[in-house]
């Protein structure tokens, strides 16, 4: 038995589509990083993107579990001293682009390394339930049934 490890040309990409409407985020966050690896996969190799392309819609419609949405503060620097500057992550949610909370929790799951940059390419993140990708032909993929953890009435 040889260990198998998979060339350019094994590799097979889907496009799956995932509806972020009341899911909770680090699970969602987490199946997501899965898909954008490619470990659900048999052909799993660790040193290339045997991943899916992954399409996340309803991204402001995200839910958190206990007062994360009020206390969970997202920190960043501009460069210049005293330059600290923060967000809550209802703030983040209800504002211009509430779509990058989805973004930073995967990016967050993956590796921090060249392969996990090229992966985030992978994933493509929508506030509303419209998408510029039907010519790909994404299979629906139903987070809420896999685990009723998943979702959460707020």
């Amino acid at each position: 038995m040889k260990t198998f490890s998979a060339t350019p040309a094994d590799i097979d990409k889907k496009w799956i589509i995932i509806d972020a409407e009341g899911v909770v985020l680090g699970r969602l966050a987490s199946i997501i990083a899965m898909r954008l690896r490619g470990k659900h996969k048999p052909t799993f190799t660790p040193n290339m993107d045997c991943g899916d392309n992954v399409i996340v819609i309803n991204a402001d419609k995200i839910q958190m579990t206990g007062k994360k949405r009020t206390d969970k503060i997202h920190y960043w620097h501009t460069g210049y001293p005293g330059g600290i500057k923060s967000r809550t992550a209802g703030q983040i949610l209800e504002g211009e682009f509430p779509e990058r909370i989805v973004t930073q929790a995967v990016k967050r799951m993956l590796p921090g390394n060249r392969l996990s940059r090229r992966q985030m390419t992978n994933l493509r993140v929508y506030a509303g339930a419209e998408h510029p990708h039907e010519a790909q032909a994404p299979e629906m993929l139903d987070v809420k049934s896999m685990n009723k953890k998943n979702t959460r009435e707020g």
